[in-house]
């Protein structure tokens, strides 16, 4: 059947740093809290924001745990309401925006690493006239950052959309953020192939959503068949071939 749609997963897909080092960037993020919370008249020793950060993190963990996200704003706050209940409504607007930008941006001041034959198979599937578009979950680092990161590799141009949970509010393997997607773009799930590195969160998501799936791996699946991807490939320098194979069958 002719494939007219083909959407990527972001970490471990098209940049290979795991989601789980967000908390890398956990140093970067609480100096600048510090700093920015102390110009604003507000002193918080660092072991209070370094307990106030776990604590938002078992916070975000509970919400995606339904598949479900929120803004990073509220990731903020979260944050903040663990150090003092009272300390998010204290500050002002521009003190908030300060903050929720120094808690997006240390990715991009050490970004992570990317599949180096990512750009060529991208702009190999365009030319034949392929749709392509991102699906993504974040973590802390926010969709508004991830585009960033995909444009400093030359990447963002490629993708006529790009959907993040933490801006829909549903996570992958939710189906419901592979339709998301497809409806922005035109796509039919019949007609659509997902790219992705996981075995529920892209395998079992995007079959759920009626899609087939090419998953990017160097082990052998281990659910073959209906269940398991329709392909397997260690990077996506090997996409436009198996999806040329996939159409033929």
């Amino acid at each position: 059947m002719k494939i007219r749609t083909i959407t990527f997963d972001f970490w471990g897909t098209l940049l290979h740093d795991g989601p789980s080092s967000d908390d890398r960037y956990k140093r970067t993020r609480l100096t600048a809290f510090e700093n920015i919370l102390a110009s604003a008249g507000e002193t918080v020793p660092r072991n209070v924001l370094d307990r106030g950060y776990d604590e938002s993190g078992a916070y975000l963990g509970r919400i995606w745990s339904t598949h479900r996200d929120v803004p990073v704003q509220e990731h903020v706050r979260a944050l903040l309401a663990a150090v003092e209940p009272t300390l998010p409504d204290r500050l002002s607007g521009s003190v908030m925006a300060a903050l929720v930008e120094a808690y997006a941006r240390p990715a991009l001041l050490v970004p992570p690493a990317v599949d180096g034959s990512a750009r060529g198979a991208l702009e190999a599937l365009r030319e034949r006239g392929y749709t392509l578009a991102v699906v993504s979950n974040t973590m802390r680092t926010p969709g508004a950052t991830l585009r960033k990161l995909l444009a400093q590799y030359g990447l963002l141009g490629c993708f006529a959309h790009t959907t993040f949970s933490d801006e829909v509010g549903v996570r992958k393997p939710d189906p419901a953020i592979f339709a998301l997607t497809l409806r922005a773009v035109g796509g039919e799930p019949e007609t659509a192939v997902h790219v992705g590195d996981d075995a529920i969160l892209d395998v079992q998501g995007a079959r759920a959503a009626g899609m087939r799936v090419i998953q990017v791996t160097s082990a052998v699946p281990r659910a073959p068949g209906r269940t398991g991807p329709d392909a397997v490939i260690p990077r996506l320098g090997r996409l436009p071939d198996v999806i040329a194979e996939l159409e033929a069958r």
